[in-house]
């Protein structure tokens, strides 16, 4: 099933690599080069059996959730010298502070209303805080905050053990707090009644509030003076008025220090510089050891993403000829279709997760003989019963090399990055056609290994091993038995420039019934026997070989197209038989409105060119020529696909797409006739 991040890629992009996206940053594009793939908004949940797919880099995403630790700001005690003229650092244990004095014209003197005096009383429980209005003018108060916070401080050095809590602890509940103690919000220094005017540490917290506003109270902004503060608690917010005296500096304003100002600054570090060198050794020793926890914990996590499909489609009235008969097409009213798809993300380790996809739908809107052809993107038909369409485990084995397997979804559909970065049938084309490539669809859905490994920055190779009957230890099994269908293959991606992305495919495909399952046109390649066990045979070794090109001209232009081959040996007797199928299309990102999507689609579905098989199996002959003995022949004619189609975002989780499909010389024959089609699509994701 295809991840909730985004919806605007689809079943044929990684799924083994989109799937960390939902527990870190936005849905990687197919580039081949993941930092060159920037995500997208609507990326579907889909289930591989729908051609819902979930979309791509495991290895870009995982990477980006092991680089994306939690920012911690760094107290410095070292202070940069913003000018020539002034500087101010912070002592160690070992140095002293110097300033260089300032002349009265190189900055501008502001004569504080009460200078530092010499201190002899230590100061309350003080933070950093905001700027007075006094210092900044007309600055907003709540713009201003400091950064380092009290709870930054730490214990004295003579403390046993460091500890992660704040320096300041709350008051005892069994204290008695006096009834003039006042708790009120700090607005004034005047206010705080409990330090007297006649101290050294009042005037100072006056200067220092009214001036710089880089001290205050506590978090809910009172102060409370009536318990002591110790030097290390002072020495922390003697390192914010610091950091505060620097900024006004360095932003070259009108608000410098004085001369007093400084001289009593160099007086107080002096007098600090053993509390201050401790700080600044305790915050990063704190520093270390947060990392490390963040380095180190992890908890299993399931995360649900969803997508729901509401689709409203008919199409024209037809007939069409099947042998050497006349058929009317039964499936022309219009009709509702629902799907829904839900992906569980199971993250293990930040390298490692399961995907257990479910999936239900209803309305098959198409024909016995004409399905390849009319099939929309989002249909089912499984009348709404619920489906394991994905159980998979993908993990990061290095920082260039992620790995799949599971026995359910692992497919080339969601094992290959997908180079259409829309191909989605929640939020993309309408039609099965248009989706991708159809070789990219063939073996259907099954269990299986595949991986993605980054050879180089622009460069990217992903393989991939399915067996659709890997749960069958009679008739199929992993390595396909008697009955089931394997399949085995590669896509190269390069990525020449960042606009630019080509894809090369290779898959290996055996079919017992001569059926390649891609639900798209030619498909079926040999009429086809019953053996003794009720199983369909016509047994088929296929080559399939694909190009993809995707060149986005502008932000809101895109072209791109593919081609597809398969060459298929018949294995009950001599012969083979050869497919060709194409589309060209062009993209329109944000037309007409941020998250909208325009497309125009035209290509030819896959048709069988050559078939030499013997007598009695040639399927073109038999249905579109009435020939009887079904020998050698190819179709005879072409169909022609041509779609457009309109997506229009609603909300960030609610789409309409409308949109119409116009299918020429249907089946291949021209004797068939035109359908054209009519389809409004909603998409929830969720």
């Amino acid at each position: 099933m295809k991840s909730c991040l985004s919806f605007e890629k689809t079943a044929s992009s990684a799924l083994i690599f989109a799937t960390l996206s939902c527990f870190t940053a936005n849905f990687a594009p197919a580039h081949a080069a993941p930092p060159t793939r920037p995500a997208t908004v609507s990326e579907s949940i889909e289930s591989s059996t729908q051609e819902f797919s979930a979309s791509t880099d495991l290895l870009k995403l995982t990477q980006t959730a092991e680089l994306a630790p939690a920012t911690n700001p760094q107290t410095g005690l070292a202070l940069a010298n913003p000018t020539d003229e002034f500087a101010i650092t912070t002592p160690t244990e070992q140095a002293g502070v110097e300033a260089t004095e300032p002349t009265v014209n190189e900055i501008a003197v502001v004569t504080p209303t009460h200078p530092l005096l010499q201190p002899d009383t230590s100061l309350t429980d003080l933070k950093t805080a905001r700027r007075s209005t006094e210092a900044l003018g007309e600055t907003n108060l709540k713009d201003l905050t400091i950064k380092p916070p009290l709870q930054a401080q730490v214990l004295p050095a003579d403390e046993a053990s460091e500890s992660l809590s704040p320096a300041i602890m709350p008051l005892d509940p069994l204290e008695e707090v006096e009834a003039d103690a006042s708790m009120d919000q700090v607005t004034n220094v005047t206010q705080l009644s409990d330090v007297r005017p006649t101290d050294w540490a009042y005037e100072a917290l006056r200067s220092l509030v009214e001036r710089y506003g880089c001290i205050a109270g506590y978090p809910d902004g009172t102060f409370r003076g009536n318990r002591a503060m110790t030097r290390y608690e002072f020495a922390a917010g003697l390192n914010a008025c610091l950091q505060q005296i620097e900024r006004l500096v360095g932003g070259g304003g009108s608000n410098f220090a004085s001369k007093q100002d400084l001289e009593a600054l160099r007086r107080l570090t002096n007098e600090f510089q053993t509390e201050l060198a401790a700080i600044g050794t305790r915050v990063d020793n704190l520093e270390g050891r947060t990392a490390r926890l963040e380095d180190n914990q992890f908890s299993t996590t399931t995360k649900l993403f969803g997508q729901a499909i509401f689709g409203v489609q008919g199409r024209s009235d037809n007939s069409f000829d099947f042998f050497l008969n006349r058929l009317e097409d039964q499936g022309t009213n219009i009709n509702v279709v629902d799907n829904v798809q839900l992906s569980l993300f199971t993250q293990f380790s930040p390298r490692s997760l399961l995907l257990t996809g479910l999936a239900a739908g209803n309305g098959n809107n198409s024909t016995t003989r004409l399905d390849k052809f009319v099939s929309l993107g989002y249909e089912s038909g499984n009348n709404n019963n619920l489906e394991l369409s994905d159980l998979n485990f993908r993990h990061l084995l290095t920082n260039k090399l992620a790995v799949i397997l599971g026995p359910v979804g692992v497919n080339p559909v969601n094992v290959f990055r997908g180079v259409n970065r829309v191909e989605s049938a929640g939020s993309g084309p309408l039609s099965r056609f248009a989706q991708r490539n159809p070789i990219i669809n063939i073996g259907g859905n099954g269990g299986g290994i595949g991986f993605d490994y980054q050879l180089a920055t622009r460069v990217s190779l992903q393989g991939v091993y399915s067996a659709n009957r890997s749960n069958d230890p009679f008739n199929g099994g992993i390595f396909g038995g008697n009955e089931g269908s394997t399949t085995a293959g590669a896509q190269l991606v390069v990525s020449p420039m960042d606009t630019l992305d080509v894809s090369l495919q290779y898959l290996n495909n055996y079919s017992p019934s001569g059926d390649l399952l891609t639900g798209v046109g030619d498909d079926v390649l040999a009429i086809q026997t019953v053996n003794a066990a009720g199983f369909l045979r016509a047994p088929m070794q296929t080559n399939a070989f694909g190009l993809g090109v995707e060149w986005r001209l502008s932000p809101r232009f895109t072209i791109g197209g593919w081609g597809g081959y398969t060459t298929s040996n018949f294995k009950d007797g001599p012969g083979s038989v050869e497919t060709v199928n194409w589309m060209a299309f062009m993209n329109f990102p944000d037309l007409l409105g941020e998250g909208n999507l325009a497309g125009i689609y035209v290509g030819q579905p896959p048709k069988i060119t050559s078939s030499d098989l013997p007598t009695g199996r040639n399927r073109p002959s038999f249905v579109n020529r009435g020939d009887f003995s079904a020998g050698e022949g190819d179709q005879p004619d072409t169909t022609l696909h041509l779609e457009g189609f309109y997506r229009i975002r609603v909300t960030d989780n609610i789409s309409v797409t409308p949109g119409v499909i116009v299918i020429l010389n249907p089946n291949h024959n021209d004797n068939n006739d035109n359908i054209t089609i009519g389809a409004l699509r909603t998409t929830f994701t969720f």
